[in-house]
């Protein structure tokens, strides 16, 4: 398969734009309310013109409800009709290979050509859930990792060599295969999807110092496969935009406190607006907040947009997955739309 870019570009950023969504559960709000919510965004993107809708894997965290992407992911490609869906991602260690090409290989076969098999190497949670969650004692990682995400790919078409123990099977459904993206935020993420010969999407949105250096490693050292003839990658970005500078900075304070909280370790909720308006946080938290928050796009549609076209020019990326944290839902379906119109997204006809 080619190395062309699959789906149409913004014309002021250049590529492609995705949607992250991790169906965040507000203080105000419920689990329930949370997905339905990430089903209409979905919608609601899909109209705007952005090529995919992806959901990540996490687990026992009150403010994600997301902790079973293809789950999620059936509901939302049933809600809509041309955009790609898929898991940004699927963490391996959690599952046996065989699973997730049964569940995938359903999705295809339900909603062929729309479905991307997003897989990580994390557990999505902390390390008392990840032991919950684990099928055997250890991390799979490394070498392990490699072989889970191979036998994965065989699952779909049965291929197992002569003297495989899994010889003569295969999964059901299987044969056509969602493209696979390898996602990461490391070197090592990187050099596995070179090898392989496969999409790579890197996690900027939470791990900027590494974003060049990955990048490097997967184009330098990229293998050509079945699936894709020359390096792919993509980078996730959050971004928080509305009509204002100011306006989109007030919203940014829901993310802020969100992440001191995390600092604390303190399991909730995200914040309401006027509950982060209203908490009071020391020097140290709010020196702490904005770094985390340098790896936003934070700003008015002109200003997001020409950060998002600088970010492509440093990176050569060949798309862009938009993210971010909002607790009020007409905010975030606002900020992709002023972002959607300012790069130039043909809109779909309804």
């Amino acid at each position: 398969m080619p190395a062309t870019n699959e789906l149409p570009s913004a014309t002021a950023v250049g590529v492609p734009l995705a949607v992250l969504d991790l169906a965040s559960v507000a203080s105000d709000a419920t689990p329930r309310e949370a997905l339905l919510r990430s089903t209409e965004l979905a919608r609601s993107v899909e109209a705007l013109g952005y090529g995919r809708f992806w959901v990540a894997e996490h687990h026992t965290m009150p403010a994600v409800a997301s902790s079973a992407p293809e789950v999620l992911l059936a509901h939302v490609a049933t809600a809509t009709t041309t955009i790609r869906v898929g898991s940004a991602g699927v963490m391996l260690p959690n599952h046996p290979p065989l699973m997730v090409a049964e569940r995938f290989g359903m999705l295809e076969a339900l909603h062929p050509g729309r479905i991307d098999l997003g897989i990580g190497r994390a557990p999505g949670t902390d390390q008392r859930t990840a032991g919950a969650l684990r099928r055997a004692e250890g991390v799979i990682d490394g070498p392990a990792f490699v072989d889970e995400v191979q036998e994965l790919a065989r699952w779909f078409t049965g291929d197992f060599p002569a003297g495989h123990p899994y010889a003569g099977l295969a999964a059901v459904p299987g044969g056509a295969r969602p493209p696979f993206w390898l996602l990461g935020s490391s070197g090592f993420s990187a050099q596995v999807a070179a090898v392989l010969g496969q999409r790579f999407s890197f996690a900027y949105h939470f791990a900027p110092d590494h974003l060049l250096p990955a990048l490097t490693l997967y184009r330098e050292r990229f293998s050509p496969s079945d699936d894709l003839d020359a390096p792919y990658a993509s980078m996730g970005v959050s971004v928080i935009c509305a009509e204002t500078d100011e306006e989109a900075s007030r919203l940014a304070r829901v993310p802020a406190l969100a992440m001191v909280r995390m600092a604390r370790n303190e399991r909730l909720p995200v914040p309401t607006l006027e509950e982060a308006e209203a908490a009071e946080l020391d020097p140290r938290e709010e020196a702490f907040a904005a770094h985390r928050l340098s790896t936003y796009v934070i700003g008015a549609p002109d200003r997001v947009v020409a950060e998002l076209a600088e970010l492509v020019r440093r990176t050569d990326v060949q798309e862009l997955v938009l993210t971010g944290l909002f607790s009020d839902p007409e905010a975030q379906r606002r900020s992709y739309a002023l972002v959607a119109r300012a790069a130039g997204l043909s809109p779909i006809p309804t």
